[in-house]
């Protein structure tokens, strides 16, 4: 079932991106508000190991599968995706940057690879996915940010269509029109990578502030125990 719903994702398919909120229950669309939400305000940074497993496991069930198949590799689709799924989630918690070069490099990949037919796919597949995953490693402090928004505005986007779906019968003709779903999703992602960005700032500037606080506040405590150790001085002089 998750293989069907997920399909669209592996094409240009608009209606069938928008039209996975109806595989989701209720109690997922809730989930998917609450994942979203974390990862649109705070999943950049160094937060982001907990936003990169996840989403280095739906990179491995949606693309990695595809690839292989182009590549003429052919292994029992459920394995390939259980596999490629669990390897690229370990890979978000251990190794961040990595899940990004493949966040990058395969869409960017697949996408060259269509514009030049299936003739040369590999061709342009691999300097496509080679150059895209470059991309995202060095600009990844930004991209971290970006990414996560992104992603979560997608999320936060099903989430709130799958819980109103079984309530607003209008819901369901938004995969008519998915530009609207896309334009509300935009701005989400919009809005909270330019929190994380602006607001939170880079991961260098966080921690620069907190070693300010910390030296701020090892100077009051020094302060106050100097002026405790003056008032003893001049309490020992009076009585002198």
């Amino acid at each position: 079932m998750l293989q069907r719903a997920l399909e669209p994702y592996r094409h240009l398919d608009p209606s069938g991106w928008v039209g996975f909120f109806r595989s989701l229950p209720v109690w997922a669309g809730v989930l998917f508000i609450a994942l979203g939400a974390f990862m649109l305000f705070v999943g950049g940074g160094r937060l982001f190991r907990l936003v990169a497993a996840p989403l280095g496991a739906i990179i491995g069930m949606i693309w990695v599968g595809t690839v292989l198949s182009r590549l003429g590799i052919s292994a029992p689709p459920q394995q390939v995706t259980l596999v490629s799924a669990t390897a690229l989630a370990l890979l978000g918690l251990l190794f961040p940057p990595g899940v990004v070069f493949f966040a990058f490099g395969i869409p960017i990949g697949l996408i060259a690879a269509q514009l030049v037919g299936p003739t040369d796919w590999l061709l342009a597949f691999l300097p496509g996915f080679v150059i895209g995953g470059a991309i995202g490693i060095v600009l990844h402090q930004v991209v971290s940010s970006v990414l996560s928004a992104a992603v979560g505005a997608w999320l936060l986007v099903m989430g709130l269509l799958a819980v109103l779906n079984p309530f607003v019968d209008a819901v369901g003709s938004l995969v008519q029109t998915p530009v609207i779903v896309f334009a509300v999703a935009a701005c989400f992602a919009v809005a909270g990578a330019a929190y994380q960005l602006m607001v939170r700032g880079s991961p260098e500037e966080m921690e620069k502030q907190k070693r300010e606080r910390a030296m701020q506040r090892k100077k009051l405590k020094e302060d106050r125990a100097l002026e405790k150790r003056w008032a003893t001085y001049s309490k020992k002089g009076k009585k002198g």
